[in-house]
C-alpha cells in the first residue's frame, strides 16, 4: 500500500461468505475485476482468508475478503472455519454466495443467522445463474463465469453501506485558525522517516477542520510554546511522554494524548476511562492481556512488551502476569483475564475494536487503552480528559 492509500483500519470491510464450491472466489474476481483469489472446480480450495485493499466504484476505499467454505470438514477444515468465524467480527458488510444450482443449505441459513446476530448488513448472491432455472425472491441471481448483474450486486452492496458517522479526531475540539501543539516523541520506538498512523491522522483532521497544528519533539516543547505569542488551544502527546509533558504544558492549557482520541475516534472512550480503575484491583498472580492491533518488528523499549508491563508492576507493586497478543489474533477466552489494556486501534476497523470491547464486556473483563492507563497510572487522567468534560466528571 502506497504512502497516500487509505489506512486498512478506515476502509470498508467487505466479506464473501458460502460453502465449498458455492464459486465466492469466482465472484471475488468478478466483484473486483482482479484475479484476487485462486479459483477451481476442487472444493475447498481457499483455505485461508484472502484480503485485498482497493478502490472499488462506486465504493470508494475497501478492503475485500475472500473465505474458505463454512462447511468445510475434518480438523484443519474446522480450524478454516474458526477462522471464517474471526472474520464475522470485522466485516461491515456480507456477501452471501449461494450455488443457485443447489440453493441455501444448512451451512448458508447457519451464517445469515450470525449476520443477523452481529448486526452485519448482507446480501444473498446467488451465483451460477446462467446454470439456474428460478429466480431468487430474496437475492440476486449473478453469474461469475458470465459476469452477469455483478454491477448491480455493487450497486447493491453499495447501498447497504452506512453514511459517514461524522466522526473525528480532534477537529470538533479546535477552530479555525487555533493552534495545537502536537508532541512526537523520536526515540528507538519511532519509525524511521514516518510518523505513525495516529499522529498522521490528528494532523490531517486539524487541517480539515483549519486549525495550525505544529509537530515538535517532547525536548522543544519548552521552546515551542514559549515561542508562541498565545496559549495552544490544545495540545496532544504521545501517551509515553506524559512524564515530561505534563509538567511543561501549563494546566490552563487542555493536554491530552494521540491514545486517548483514537479510543474516542473509535468509540470506546467511556469504557475505557471506566476500565482503567481496574488497575487499582490487581493483585500478584493477576492476568493482564496487553492487545494490539498491528504487527511491527518490537524495538528493545516497546511500549506494549516492555513500557506498559514495567510501569503497571512499578504501580501496582504486584508481581502480574502479563500476555501479549497482536495484530488479527484475539483471544477466544478472556475468563482468565483481570484487565485488557488495548492500542488506540489505529490499525483496526471500528466494527472489530467494538467487537473486542463488547466481547471484553460480556466476560465481565475491564477494557481500557494505553493512553488512558498510562495517564491513569501517572495521576493525569482527569486533566487529559478535560476537553471531554463529560468523561471527566467519571474521574
Amino acid at each position: 500500500m502506497s504512502l497516500n492509500a487509505t489506512p486498512s483500519g478506515e476502509r470498508i470491510h467487505i466479506g464473501f461468505f458460502g460453502r465449498r464450491n458455492a464459486g465466492k472466489s469466482s465472484l471475488v474476481n468478478a466483484f473486483t475485476g482482479q484475479p484476487l483469489a485462486v479459483v477451481s472446480d476442487v472444493k475447498g480450495t481457499t483455505t485461508d482468508p484472502v484480503s485485498k485493499a482497493m478502490e472499488l466504484l462506486p465504493l470508494g476505499p475497501v478492503l475485500i475478503i475472500d473465505t474458505p467454505g463454512f462447511d468445510d470438514e475434518g480438523a484443519l477444515g474446522q480450524e478454516r472455519v474458526r477462522r471464517t468465524r474471526q472474520v464475522l467480527n470485522r466485516v461491515d458488510i456480507a456477501v452471501l454466495v449461494v450455488d443457485g444450482t443447489v440453493g441455501k443449505t444448512p451451512a448458508d441459513e447457519e451464517l445469515l443467522a450470525i449476520f443477523r446476530q452481529k448486526n452485519i448488513p448482507f446480501v444473498i448472491a446467488y451465483n451460477k445463474s446462467d446454470l439456474a432455472g428460478e429466480q431468487p425472491s430474496d437475492g440476486i441471481a449473478v453469474s461469475a463465469l458470465q459476469k452477469q448483474h455483478i454491477d448491480l450486486l455493487k450497486e447493491t452492496v453499495a447501498r447497504l453501506v452506512k453514511s459517514d458517522s461524522g466522526r473525528r479526531v480532534c477537529g470538533d475540539l479546535v477552530g479555525a485558525g487555533d493552534f495545537a501543539v502536537l508532541v512526537v516523541p523520536i526515540d528507538k520506538a519511532a519509525p524511521k522517516g514516518r510518523l505513525i498512523l495516529p499522529q498522521q491522522q490528528t494532523i490531517r483532521d486539524l487541517l480539515d477542520a483549519g486549525a495550525v497544528p505544529l509537530v515538535c519533539r517532547d525536548t522543544e516543547l519548552a521552546l515551542t510554546l514559549q515561542k508562541l505569542s498565545a496559549p495552544p488551544k490544545l495540545v496532544i502527546t504521545d501517551s509515553q511522554a506524559f512524564g515530561t509533558v505534563k509538567d511543561i504544558v501549563p494546566a490552563s492549557v487542555p493536554l491530552t494524548s494521540f491514545s486517548i482520541l483514537m479510543a474516542r475516534y473509535k468509540g470506546f472512550l467511556r469504557s475505557a476511562v471506566v476500565g482503567a480503575a481496574a488497575i487499582e484491583t490487581l493483585e500478584n498472580g493477576s492476568r493482564v492481556l496487553i492487545a494490539e492491533g498491528c504487527t511491527h518488528h518490537r524495538q528493545c523499549d516497546d511500549i506494549g512488551t516492555v513500557k506498559l508491563p514495567r510501569m503497571l508492576r512499578r504501580y501496582t507493586q504486584k508481581d502480574i502476569v502479563i500476555e501479549t497478543v497482536s495484530g488479527r489474533d484475539f483471544p477466544e477466552d478472556l475468563s482468565p483475564y483481570a484487565l485488557i489494556i488495548h492500542c488506540g486501534g489505529c490499525m483496526l476497523n471500528e466494527r472489530e475494536v467494538q467487537y473486542r470491547r463488547n466481547f471484553a464486556a460480556d466476560c465481565g473483563v475491564p477494557f481500557t487503552n494505553y493512553g488512558t492507563a498510562l495517564a491513569y497510572m501517572q495521576g493525569i487522567l482527569k486533566r487529559t480528559l478535560g476537553v471531554f468534560p463529560d468523561l471527566q466528571k467519571m474521574v
